[in-house]
């Protein structure tokens, strides 16, 4: 694989990086709100991870199963179950953002496995889109208007941490809140993933500084967030050189183009955000790992132990 040949010379003498070729564990989207699904949540997905999957083809068989289930379960519970957002999310109009939170769950039970163990939720805030820097105040209006100062959003998210099965949180504050992205990870980074996207945007620069902050604990890596796969391949070191996980990640207005999944593989990043089992341009990227997961057997080994 060429990018793996590249990732060896890029971290050729960095000790504790692993450069063997990797199966990355999926994160999928299976409710969207904010700007992915005009805004029917404050937050912009929920996700799963088939953390007790043991390779590839059966955590992608899960999550198709949670996937196609959830569509039920809406349909039945008279919500939205044929749009979905700009990631293949669905989309329905719902009470509040934790009601999202119990239908994912229910449908994960309902599919046959079990919320918390076989299957884990995973949240994306997004919520530099909710957040008003002249006042430092983030304001939620699905259910009751709530305005709500970082301290208050800390204590939000770790409230949605108590309830349901969360292992991942991105974004859980506005990208410029340093001080209260350090008030998070103090706060709950001992217990899950807090993923940096518009805190870092893939810059090595930003990611320093986070690292100097004691904010995040993992990075979101995206290609054309940065520019070239050279500077891609500095955040991806550079963050696992520190001890900071990695998420390869497509972003919104994708293409076909599968090449983020030979990034995930050959860095072994360890775990790839595609979107979700809907819409041709994330399931190029979901088939190309089956592909090559099936190019490295018997060898081919997949990520687990993460959460």
């Amino acid at each position: 694989m060429h990018i793996n040949r590249l990732w060896r010379e890029k971290v050729a003498g960095a000790a504790g990086v692993d450069v063997e070729a990797r199966l990355p564990m999926p994160m999928v989207n299976m409710i969207s709100g904010g700007l992915h699904a005009g805004g029917c949540l404050d937050i912009q997905d929920i996700l799963v991870i088939p953390r007790a999957a043991g390779g590839y083809s059966q955590a992608l068989e899960q999550v198709v199963a949670v996937y196609r289930t959830l569509g039920i379960v809406l349909r039945e519970r008279g919500f939205e179950s044929a749009l979905v957002g700009d990631e293949g999310g669905y989309g329905p109009r719902l009470e509040s953002n934790e009601q999202a939170f119990e239908l994912v769950v229910q449908s994960i039970a309902a599919t046959g496995l079990e919320p918390g163990v076989d299957v884990v939720l995973a949240v994306d805030v997004a919520s530099s889109r909710f957040f008003d820097p002249d006042t430092g105040v983030y304001r939620l209006r699905k259910g009751t208007d709530t305005q709500l100062d970082s301290a208050g959003m800390v204590e939000m998210i770790a409230g949605w941490i108590e309830r349901f099965p969360i292992v991942s949180i991105e974004d859980g504050l506005a990208e410029d809140d340093w001080a209260g992205w350090t008030a998070l990870t103090a706060r709950l980074g001992d217990r899950v993933q807090l993923v940096g996207d518009d805190l870092f945007v893939t810059q090595v620069a930003r990611i320093e500084h986070g690292l100097a902050s004691r904010a995040a604990n993992a990075v979101l890596i995206k290609v054309n967030q940065v520019g070239t796969l050279s500077e891609t391949l500095d955040a991806l070191l550079f963050a696992k050189r520190h001890g900071l996980r990695g998420v390869v990640s497509a972003r919104s207005g994708e293409t076909e183009d599968a090449t983020i999944a030979d990034l995930a593989v050959a860095t072994a990043a360890g775990q790839i955000k595609i979107g979700s089992v809907a819409r041709s341009e994330r399931l190029a990227k979901y088939n190309r790992l089956l592909r090559i997961e099936e190019e490295l057997r018997p060898d081919g080994r997949f990520v687990s132990g993460l959460f």
